[in-house]
């Protein structure tokens, strides 16, 4: 019997996707649920398992094809014998091939490589052998290949060599470290995550009328708590005691108290919504991602840092689903995970407003007339003035900041 893979049902507004990777070739014996090809949207990677077991006996559709729902990408045969193909299909193996090749040198035991990871090493003459894959499985990506290469870029390479580089190089192809002078380039394609970034990002800059509101919160009563409690916490609920859900928690109190900040707009009119779906901006190795945890003003401190851990370490997997980034009525960005001191966030439509976390460093700040040192945290609160007015959006950045330098408030609900 014949078995078509077939897309998945993509989420809707969501038309198409991007044919990531094989991870059999034409003529493997696959097995039910094994994962036969990832799909890249704007948001997830998506798992295509095979439907029972058999032989993949035909590859429709190349890596790096664009796709949409229901698309034929391959065909097997649960009664065929291992090796055996239907004339014309085309073998695209994920892992590497059964003996070396002499483009890249690669033996049979090399790690498996994404398509363009792979174009990349024979392109540049990389063995990837000596590449270390940082992908899902221990894949060796596009980027470990470039850390590769860069590792290694120290060694001078003449004009006339470097030259021969680039015009050897397929059109293309990236190029990588191509030392002309000391002007060297890099060209990388965006993914389908990126591209859908910096669609919604210019789309939120050119139709919200964004301006942003500082302050500045005393981190120490939120410390002390912490330091008091974490490895209890972490003994009693398995997780650890971070800060985002404190600041979840605090963004929900503002919430409540200005609704029009948890607002969005719909045509001429604005919804008000009655729940709190608050987004935590998370990095994640195809780039950034804001999964949702919903209902965060039903939820305990323990809940959310559970939420957020598991977001994050599905993130660094590629295994967030799509209706876990999918809504949202407020979102957190904190960039003080990498350092950064103050920012203005940009807002992720259609939410009307967004908090941005920064480092908590000590500073000198006066209290009662005497300078004393506190670890200080700046807090900046872009929002959306064609619905927000400037009385509501720092109103609701004071109840944020009063609520953090008084957390007793988040667990009294005052």
């Amino acid at each position: 019997m014949l078995i078509e893979i077939k897309v998945p049902q993509l989420a809707e507004g969501t038309p198409e996707g991007t044919l990531a990777a094989w991870h059999a070739k034409a003529g493997d014996a696959v097995k039910r649920d094994q994962n036969l090809c990832d799909i890249e949207t704007d948001k997830v990677v998506l798992e295509t398992p095979a439907q029972g077991d058999g032989v993949l006996v035909e590859i429709k559709v190349q890596s790096g094809a664009t796709v949409t729902s229901g698309v034929v990408l391959g065909v097997i045969d649960t009664e065929a014998k291992t090796g055996a193909a239907t004339v014309g299909a085309t073998p695209v193996a994920h892992a590497p091939p059964a003996a070396p090749t002499s483009a890249t040198g690669v033996a049979p035991t090399a790690p498996a490589a994404l398509p363009a990871a792979r174009k990349m090493m024979a392109d540049q003459g990389v063995d990837a052998a000596a590449v270390q894959g940082t992908g899902r499985g221990d894949r060796i990506t596009k980027g470990d290949v470039i850390a590769s290469i860069e590792a290694k870029s120290a060694a001078p390479v003449g004009a006339a060599q470097a030259a021969k580089a680039v015009a050897s190089a397929p059109i293309s192809a990236p190029l990588v470290n191509v030392p002309l002078g000391n002007r060297p380039e890099q060209r990388v394609a965006m993914t389908r995550l990126r591209m859908r970034v910096a669609e919604r990002l210019v789309q939120s800059q050119s139709t919200a009328a964004i301006l942003t509101t500082f302050n500045e919160v005393n981190m120490k009563p939120i410390i002390d708590l912490r330091t008091t409690y974490k490895d209890k916490f972490e003994k009693v609920h398995g997780v650890k005691l971070g800060f985002m859900s404190f600041f979840v928690k605090a963004a929900v109190h503002a919430l409540k108290m200005y609704p029009v900040v948890n607002a969005s707009i719909d045509g001429t009119d604005i919804v008000y919504h009655g729940y709190y779906d608050i987004g935590i901006a998370v990095g994640s190795p195809r780039g950034l991602v804001v999964p949702i945890i919903r209902d965060c003003d039903q939820m305990s401190i323990a809940d959310i840092e559970k939420q957020i851990a598991d977001f994050g370490k599905r993130a660094g997997e590629g295994k967030l689903g799509i209706e876990e980034l999918t809504g949202g009525t407020f979102t957190i960005s904190n960039g003080g995970t990498f350092g950064s001191m103050l920012s203005t966030p940009i807002i992720n439509p259609p939410q009307s407003a967004i908090l941005g976390v920064h480092a908590t460093k000590d500073r000198a700040v006066v209290e009662g007339g005497q300078i004393v040192i506190r670890p200080m945290n700046y807090l900046a609160m872009s929002y959306d003035h064609r619905i927000i007015d400037g009385r509501e959006a720092v109103l609701a950045l004071v109840a944020m900041k009063e609520a953090l330098e008084d957390p007793a408030r988040l667990l009294l609900d005052l």
